[in-house]
């Protein structure tokens, strides 16, 4: 059997800018990019899927992987990666703002913990909202969600010279600033009693000026913040169904021309 330069070009191609998509998505999404997460076990996660999706991808474009359209082509396949996973990632960043403005309120902003996901600091209930989403996300299968819109990407946006456009790039920048829009949502019942019962005792202590507001507040406003937290915690799921499915859809929207 002979084996042209053509051919062996081909067959690089076929398995290195595909699996650099994958591997750059897997690194920065939520759950497969978890510091917790084994670089090995993410290395094979994207072998695996490479091999998997090798067979339905349009034919590669006849570039040496070499020449500098080459190594164009790696990074662009790099940026694509990265945006899908960030712009799903910020479905997670969202419920983290909203753990930290409801903790700010309750006087919880110096208790934090560990993030296991990002592996930083981070307050109590914003990890609260972080555990919760992540068992939420396995449960709508968003695993699988993610790792579909990132099969039917290469689609999209098949493999070659040109990538994401600046309305594709304006549209992750978009789906950033939609992300604060969301945490306040999310968090709006807990910071609206909040804001009531610190509003209560300023009154309070307007009419007994002697009564140790700050003694007696503190305790009642924390108490009144994981009371709030109870009661918040049925309505993730729709919260997070939407987020979800906007940032999936702003993902799948990338060579399109935008929303």
């Amino acid at each position: 059997m002979l084996f042209t330069s053509a051919d062996i070009i081909s067959w690089i191609n076929g398995l290195f800018w595909p699996l650099t998509r994958i591997a750059a998505m897997l690194a920065i999404a939520p759950i497969f990019g978890a510091r917790m997460v084994p670089v090995r076990i993410r290395l094979i996660l994207a072998l695996l899927l490479t091999a998997v999706v090798m067979p339905m991808l349009p034919a590669m474009p006849p570039i040496d992987p070499l020449s500098a359209a080459g190594l164009l082509v790696l990074a662009q396949q790099f940026l694509i990666g990265l945006a899908i996973g960030f712009s799903i990632q910020l479905v997670f960043a969202t419920l983290i703002v909203a753990g930290q403005t409801a903790a700010m309120g309750m006087g919880l902003g110096f208790a934090s913990m560990v993030d296991p996901q990002n592996g930083i600091q981070v307050p109590v209930v914003g990890q609260y909202y972080v555990v919760i989403a992540t068992l939420l996300f396995l449960a709508m299968n968003g695993h699988l969600a993610l790792i579909q819109v990132l099969v039917d990407s290469f689609q999209t946006l098949p493999i070659g010279v040109e990538a994401l456009s600046r309305q594709d790039l304006r549209e992750v920048a978009w789906w950033g600033g939609r992300m604060f829009a969301g945490a306040v949502m999310v968090a709006l019942p807990a910071v609206a009693a909040i804001l009531l019962a610190n509003l209560a005792f300023g009154v309070v202590s307007r009419a007994a000026p002697q009564l140790n507001i700050f003694g007696v507040g503190f305790p009642v406003v924390m108490t009144l913040g994981f009371v709030a937290l109870f009661f918040i915690v049925p309505t993730l799921l729709p919260h997070l169904d939407r987020l979800l499915q906007e940032a999936l859809g702003s993902v799948s929207h990338f060579g399109q021309g935008g929303r």
